[in-house]
């Protein structure tokens, strides 16, 4: 690595309100540790603290829940009540002990909810619209206005939670086919009244959120917006509607800046569904698959169909092909010719995902006017020291493959890493071995002193 890549990696750089030391932030990494009821554990606080002794300037939580009718999977923390704020807390002060600063990711699912629960297996997904998610098929209904502000009130009291736990700010989740984009994507929003139609109509949902939090916890909180550059909601069903384009964007962005009142930064990602060709990324397991979604059987009236097709053996090959030509070959900066785009036209600064983890790439996206930073989910997972690597080399040895094999697996496992190839070892056993070690390792981290570090969560609630 030259040394002025290296100089541009690592050196400090301070939104309105937040200073970060480094320009690598880790992006939202969703895993389902936590309590069934929304509290977390000792091994979310581990797997959060992980990265941040890894060396990155700033963490991204998971995707938090405002609200349980929001929640994408069970056993993910939420911040629906005060009773969450002592865990937040802690995550917080562990994270701290690295310099690194941590912000809270407000999320709600909307029609995108793979496993909602027993809470919300008997109602209908709440959205901006009433027709299902084309992917999976999950059903829903459309948000009344009263549940529009309800649920604006849900994402203001989150932030309030999240400033009140000492965490360093907030991102709304509006990527990725969740709640906000369900609202904000030309391709999925139909509503015929004023949360609906143009551009201003599409985004009056997140500026109202916008504005209740900062009537709520002020001006000087940190907050952030993830955004879609490109929906490309067509990508399986080419009849669909292809939903935003980066112009569409661009018009929102300026919105929810609100003239300087407004969000912080933007963070710029891609696709309307999740997972989606253009997130996370890289290949489409079809083995994991197969051996995995059937847990969304019970969500979605096309989860049956999809898994019939990753099952057969020439349907799932072609499902990969096609999955591979939707993506196009480029994976790592993804949406950087994109987030460039709009990084010219708006006037605060710009976060860009997409499979980075090589010196080269990373420094060119920011020295090129892409952003101000990259964050990195994937190859963070399977390098949690890639910081300290990148520090003397271009790149990690065992770099991420891009496989999502850890996108499947999470519907039922821990996440990790589950990409055999990359772990040593002279035959199969030894290398699944230091792959569940990997796995593993957050539910038993030991101190510098070598005693186990465990959290009683409910004892800090007390």
């Amino acid at each position: 690595m030259s040394q002025a890549d290296r100089d541009l990696i690592f050196s400090p750089f301070e939104f309105r309100r937040l200073r970060i030391k480094n320009r690598l932030v880790r992006s939202s990494i969703s895993g389902t540790w936590d309590h069934y009821d929304g509290h977390g554990t000792d091994a979310r606080v581990n797997w959060e603290e992980s990265f941040a002794a890894g060396g990155v300037g700033a963490i991204i939580s998971s995707f938090t829940p405002v609200t349980v009718r929001g929640r994408i999977l069970p056993r993910y923390a939420m911040i629906d009540d005060d009773d969450k704020i002592p865990f937040w807390r802690r995550v917080g002060e562990r994270v701290h002990r690295h310099d690194c600063k941590f912000i809270l990711q407000l999320s709600h699912s909307g029609r995108q909810q793979d496993v909602g629960g027993v809470e919300n297996l008997h109602r209908l997904a709440k959205s901006s619209t009433g027709r299902k998610d084309y992917f999976h098929g999950i059903l829903c209904e459309p948000m009344t206005r009263a549940d529009i502000h309800a649920t604006v009130q849900q994402f203001a009291a989150g932030a309030r939670r999240a400033r009140e736990a000492g965490l360093d700010g907030v991102e709304l989740h509006g990527a990725n086919g969740y709640l906000i984009t369900q609202f904000l994507s030309s391709g999925i929003n139909d509503r015929r009244d004023e949360y609906g139609g143009d551009v201003a109509g599409r985004a009056r949902f997140v500026l109202e959120i916008v504005r209740a939090i900062r009537a709520t916890v002020g001006r000087d909180f940190h907050l952030q917006m993830k955004i879609n550059a490109v929906d490309d909601n067509n990508w399986l069903y080419p009849l669909e509607g292809r939903g935003n384009l980066v112009e569409d964007t661009v018009e929102i962005c300026k919105i929810l800046e609100d003239g300087g009142d407004g969000v912080d930064a933007f963070h710029v990602s891609s696709g309307s569904t999740f997972p989606h060709p253009r997130n996370p990324p890289g290949e489409f397991p079809v083995a994991e698959a197969i051996r995995w979604y059937d847990g969304m059987l019970s969500s979605g009236v096309r989860a049956g169909l999809n898994y019939a097709i990753f099952r057969n053996r020439l349907l799932g090959a072609a499902f990969e092909r096609y999955w591979a030509h939707r993506r196009g070959k480029v994976i790592e900066g993804i949406n950087a010719d994109h987030a460039r785009y709009i990084r010219a036209r708006v006037n605060v600064p710009v976060l860009v995902t997409g499979g980075f983890q090589r010196a080269p790439a990373i420094a060119e996206a920011i020295r090129s006017g892409a952003c101000d930073a990259v964050t990195i989910a994937r190859p963070l997972i399977a390098n949690r020291d890639l910081p300290a690597i990148l520090q003397t080399r271009d790149e990690p040895e065992r770099p991420c493959t891009y496989c999502n094999k850890c996108l499947l697996n999470d519907l039922e496992n821990p996440l990790g890493c589950y990409e055999l190839s990359r772990f040593p070892g002279d035959t199969f056993e030894e290398k699944y071995d230091h792959m569940m070690e990997q796995v593993m390792a957050v539910f038993h981290p030991r101190d510098e002193a070598g005693a186990l570090e465990r959290l009683d969560e409910r004892e800090v609630a007390e």
